[in-house]
């Protein structure tokens, strides 16, 4: 268990070291930091002999002025402990602030760009545990457990020589404490850091079931399933508090040790001490000032111990969020790639095959057709036969696992991705929303526009009347998730948000699936319209053979292969599959209608 242990603890302490290499970015910070620790140390390295100096030529001489002056000694090292106590928190807390700022940023980035398919795998979650959690451990430890390691060591090596010239025998006792000490924190950390990385897990499951409850929150209500949730959540809480606990015993099983260890020396330099006194080879100045250095090697000694289960879980920490970091984005620009400029509106799939990463089977085999300018495409099939994925190539959400998607001839992997996507604009099946205004949500990818486009894709997108009825109008709130609006009016606003876009290439991906038959037709009678006089390529991918009659050719999917094409009445005459799919809508309809 030992030896599985030691790469994962080595891996981590690497990606600690990570970390730390960042604080070069803030040099002041950093200095006035160390400074500040090293000023600290040498203040109470100065009070012992402050001491010595009192006992020996003040009190045992009764030379009142010596006490005097060592007691104005005393008074001014307090006030130094004091600032530079101060100095060096303040620029830590400041050094660890701006570090894991940075950090929150760079993941937060970083996950901006990392492809569809790292987000369909990873949970959302384990990147909120990590964005919020673990950047907190390292904050932590940046601003508490490294300068207290860092004053521990100082002081260590300080405090070691002085008592090495003091009297080396008595120093040599006193020493044995740290090599012990050192050797059990080590063996604390080889054996418990995998430890510290299961609790942060545990944390992400309980987070998890928390965010599937808050978002399903209707659903868990609907089936009376509150209780059998509270159990799933009690029971990831107790596994959460049960590995919590196995650090506590991990702990208890190392520093009891250390305390014992550092008791024994206390009570042997006493002892030795007192004799050297009564011999007169040790003044008793010399060994209050040497037992008061006793207990500054000892303080760090146990403050470095403290530090260590936070030093580890930060470690721990800091591996889990350099792996969001260091994540391999799979869908980036080429070396050479171009700027996606004007679209002609052919675009072709030449035997495109794809599969889903970590898929037992392909979600698309041998696709190829090919489109004209200005086309309207309907892609129609079952549910799951490969419509959506389709459309998801077009813009490089995925990239195909064979064969090429085409734009006017070009490869879509010769564009730049922020150039591409923004010429082709998308309306998703599942429907988000942002905090904020209608307005702002609408005007999303146009920040810019005016007040008459928005009014315009909105009557577009029939959801004009609707914001216009509302006391705020366009400047009405939108709710968290976009709660107080009906499934089919926020599918509509993200319809008026991506006809509000300088699209080439338009993509519906069942965009009126939210809504009823009727103002499903009158948006794909806009829809039409629309862009039939705005020059572009349009794909709707929908089930309902209603919603794509009118298309000038429809693409027949069926288990990811394109079995069929042709306009309504090639496909009735030519396809048994479009017949089926008619029929079972025909005859769900007027059922629909009785209830």
């Amino acid at each position: 268990m030992i030896q599985e242990s030691q790469p994962q603890a080595s891996t981590s302490l690497w990606q600690l070291r990570r970390v730390l290499s960042s604080l070069r970015a803030y040099p002041l910070l950093s200095l006035g930091a160390l400074s500040s620790a090293l000023l600290l140390v040498a203040a109470y390295a100065v009070t012992p002999q402050l001491f010595r100096w009192a006992i020996d030529q003040g009190i045992t001489q009764g030379n009142l002025s010596i006490v005097l002056y060592c007691s104005a000694g005393l008074v001014m090292a307090a006030v130094a402990r004091g600032v530079f106590n101060f100095g060096q928190s303040f620029c830590a807390e400041a050094l660890s602030q701006s570090v894991v700022y940075d950090l929150r940023n760079q993941i937060f980035s970083k996950i901006q760009t990392l492809s569809f398919s790292y987000h369909d795998q990873a949970q959302t979650s384990q990147l909120l545990t990590r964005v919020t959690s673990d950047i907190e451990q390292i904050r932590t430890f940046l601003s508490t457990n490294l300068i207290q390691v860092i004053s521990g060591v100082v002081t260590l090596l300080t405090i070691a020589f002085i008592l090495l010239v003091m009297n080396w025998q008595l120093a040599l006792i006193s020493l044995t404490v740290v090599p012990l000490a050192g050797w059990l924190m080590a063996r604390f950390f080889r054996r418990n850091n995998q430890l510290f990385r299961q609790v942060q897990e545990q944390l992400s499951d309980l987070n998890a079931v928390l965010q599937e409850n808050l978002l399903g929150v209707r659903v868990v209500k609907a089936f009376v399933r509150e209780s059998v949730e509270t159990e799933r959540y009690t029971r990831l809480n107790d596994d959460l508090v049960a590995a919590n606990m196995k650090t506590i015993r991990a702990i208890r099983n190392t520093f009891p040790y250390i305390f014992l260890v550092s008791n024994l020396v206390i009570v042997a330099v006493i002892g030795y001490g007192g004799i050297t006194v009564i011999e007169d080879r040790f003044s008793v100045g010399e060994l209050v000032a040497f037992n008061a250095y006793l207990l500054l090697i000892l303080q760090p000694i146990l403050l470095i111990g403290f530090a260590a289960p936070a030093i580890a879980q930060a470690a721990a920490s800091a591996e889990r969020v350099y792996e969001v970091v260091d994540a391999t984005i799979e869908i980036r620009d080429r070396p050479q790639a171009v700027p996606f400029t004007t679209c002609g509106g052919r675009i072709t799939f030449e035997n495109v095959s794809f599969r889903y990463p970590g898929a037992m089977s392909p979600a698309l085999s041998n696709i190829s057709f090919e489109t004209k300018p200005n086309e309207l495409i309907a892609i129609l099939g079952m549910t799951g036969s490969g419509k959506s994925t389709i459309t998801n190539l077009i813009p490089r959400f995925y990239d195909v696992t064979s064969g090429a998607v085409r734009i006017d001839g070009r490869d879509v992997r010769d564009f730049t991705l922020e150039s591409l996507r923004s010429h082709i604009g998308t309306v998703f099946q599942e429907t988000t929303l942002f905090s904020g205004t209608l307005f702002s949500n609408i005007a999303y990818a146009r920040p810019d526009a005016t007040l008459e486009q928005v009014i315009e894709v909105a009557e577009a997108a029939q959801i004009h009347d609707f914001i216009a009825s509302l006391p705020e109008g366009y400047d009405t709130i939108v709710g968290e998730r976009g709660v107080g609006l009906s499934g089919g009016q926020k599918q509509r606003i993200a319809i008026a948000r991506t006809l509000l876009t300088d699209y080439s290439i338009l993509i519906l991906d069942d965009s009126t699936s939210a809504v009823d038959a009727q103002t499903a037709a009158q948006i794909q009678s806009a829809l039409d319209d629309l862009m039939r006089r705005r020059t572009c390529t349009s794909f709707v991918v929908a089930q309902r053979i209603s919603t794509v009659r009118t298309a000038d050719r429809i693409l027949l999917v069926d288990q990811g292969r394109l079995v069929a094409q042709g306009t309504h009445e090639q496909l009735m005459a030519q396809s048994s599959l479009y017949g089926i799919i008619l029929e079972s809508q025909m005859t769900a309809a007027p059922a629909l209608q009785e209830r």
